[in-house]
């Protein structure tokens, strides 16, 4: 996964030091009621789509372009359904980053769409739509939280997003 070119800039002028980054994800649902994971290439595990934002990006359309960009799926953005703090976490070339991350409800803007996904870039080794009751044992911790944020925000439309107190 090639670094964004205004993080390698940040770098070059931090170096490894811990940077407060601003991350977007998405747990986008079919028809079906089925989620789209990505199956990780740095870890290996399933994930919702996730990413960081362009500096002056706006959250929801910067996580239209991340879905589009790592699975081949348009959607639509519907609702915020949390906020979040990532734990610190470092990177094998000892980069350090943490992430106020944005999650998102979003539905992909057509049944053609959803059935584009696909491997689109070099962040996820698969893609597929899972049923919530069926996700694979490896799926990230923090993806686990973030579908549960979505699917209550399914359950309960007028329900307020998530924030982390």
């Amino acid at each position: 996964m090639p670094i964004p070119d205004f993080v390698a800039a940040l770098r070059s002028r931090v170096g490894t030091d811990l940077l407060w980054m601003p991350g977007v994800s998405g747990v986008v649902v079919d028809d079906a009621g089925r989620v789209l994971l990505g199956q990780r290439a740095d870890s290996g595990q399933w994930a919702v789509i996730s990413g960081i934002l362009e500096p002056g990006e706006d959250p929801a359309v910067g996580l239209a372009r991340e879905v589009l960009e790592e699975t081949g799926v348009e959607v639509v953005v519907d609702a915020l359904v949390a906020v979040t703090v990532t734990e610190p976490m470092e990177y094998p070339n000892g980069d350090r980053s943490q992430y106020l991350d944005l999650a998102f409800l979003c539905r992909p803007v057509s049944p053609a769409a959803a059935a584009a996904a696909h491997v689109a870039d070099d962040e996820s080794l698969a893609v597929a739509w899972v049923a919530p009751d069926a996700l694979p044992d490896d799926v990230a911790r923090s993806s686990t939280e973030r579908l549960d944020h979505a699917l209550a925000r399914l359950a309960d439309p007028s329900a307020a997003p998530f924030f982390v107190r």
